[in-house]
């Protein structure tokens, strides 16, 4: 929108706004005028809501005399009028512990941020998986699991784990030469993605090339998985807000979790904008979620691996919080991951260790 607001154009919005959000119910220039003390008559609130409505910030429900923002009015309320301000101390410190307590394992670290995210802002969350252009072997482990199988242990340097059987040698190994067989692909290949491991010259047995060839497979795997690959938590919160009663809305959050072309979308966007970004009602791009915003952004180190995070909600959502809870999240994610990549040498993800 063009228009520029009067202030006291202005400062209905933000109490308007700000209103609607704690309680969902249209908002009348009467509750307006007894609630925040305005110095002005009903007739004047009901004047300007009048010019509010006619350049599209507000609704007027046939069903109720208040207004309601419209996404325009939410968008002009999040880039103008709403108070940046960050997460308490006290919330910042209870969330840093529950980092701290985790292990020192990606899948956890995603589990935990999906749980806080939803749990901080009572909204849904979606936690991507981070991806690196090329995935890059950090250690490998060869464990004995019968006189057929080896189970190969891939730790990648993002910080994931996977695992793979492999035949064993005939003669099968001992578990002491299968370390023997571990140490010297570690020295040879760690640091590699899948193509420099690929063309490795080195001289190999047959049961070391075919754990090579393992490890190939499993990186290509990680290397073209989906973006969609994700955590997610608190569905229950949005079920309960009042705008999700109807099936259809439902169905909006239900397709943003598991429409894998609309979040690839989706996130794309979101990684190309390099920041935290506030979607609201699908911004005219993505009619699927007209009647929900999501707040994301991307977490992870520059020019190695990146994913992002954020929470999906009714427009009516609380956008201060949500703001400061992602934008929190994804800075502390982004230092656990920089810890692994060995680029904080003196902590542990940005805590003392």
């Amino acid at each position: 929108m063009t228009e520029e607001l009067s202030e006291r154009q202005q400062a209905i919005l933000g109490i308007l706004v700000r209103e609607y959000i704690a309680t969902a119910q249209p908002v009348g220039s009467k509750t307006m005028v007894e609630k925040y003390g305005l110095s002005v008559s009903s007739a004047t609130i009901r004047s300007e809501m009048a010019a509010l409505e006619e350049m599209d910030y507000l609704t007027h429900p046939h069903t109720s005399a208040g207004r309601v923002p419209t996404e325009h009015g939410y968008r002009y309320f999040v880039e103008r009028l709403m108070e940046q301000s960050d997460l308490p101390e006290a919330e910042q410190r209870l969330i840093r512990h529950q980092f701290h307590q985790a292990r020192m394992d990606l899948e956890q670290w995603m589990k935990l941020a999906a749980a806080v995210l939803a749990h901080t802002t009572h909204t849904a969350s979606l936690v991507t998986v981070p991806r690196a252009q090329l995935s890059r072997l950090k250690h490998l482990e060869l464990i004995d699991i019968s006189e057929a199988l080896v189970l190969v242990i891939v730790v990648l340097s993002e910080g994931l784990v996977r695992q793979q059987m492999v035949r064993q040698s005939q003669p099968p190994l001992s578990s002491e030469q299968l370390t023997v067989v571990s140490n010297k692909l570690n020295a040879q290949l760690a640091g590699l993605n899948r193509i420099e491991i690929g063309n490795r010259s080195i001289e190999l047995t047959l049961f070391e090339a075919r754990v090579r060839e393992t490890l190939v497979e499993v990186l290509e795997r990680v290397d073209t998985r989906s973006v969609t690959e994700l955590y997610r938590d608190g569905l229950i919160h949005i079920l309960r807000q009042p705008e999700f009663a109807a099936a259809d809305s439902v169905r909006q959050i239900l397709e943003i979790i598991e429409e894998r072309s609309l979040l690839e979308n989706i996130a794309a966007e979101v990684m190309r904008g390099g920041g935290l970004q506030v979607i609201i009602g699908g911004e005219g791009r993505w009619r699927e979620i007209s009647e929900v915003s999501m707040v994301m952004a991307p977490y992870g180190v520059e020019g190695r691996t990146a994913g992002m995070m954020g929470v999906v909600g009714p427009m009516r959502m609380p956008y201060g919080r949500a703001i400061s809870t992602v934008r929190f999240v994804a800075s502390l994610m982004s230092r656990l991951l920089a810890g692994v990549y060995g680029e904080e040498d003196e902590t542990f993800g940005g805590f003392e260790r």
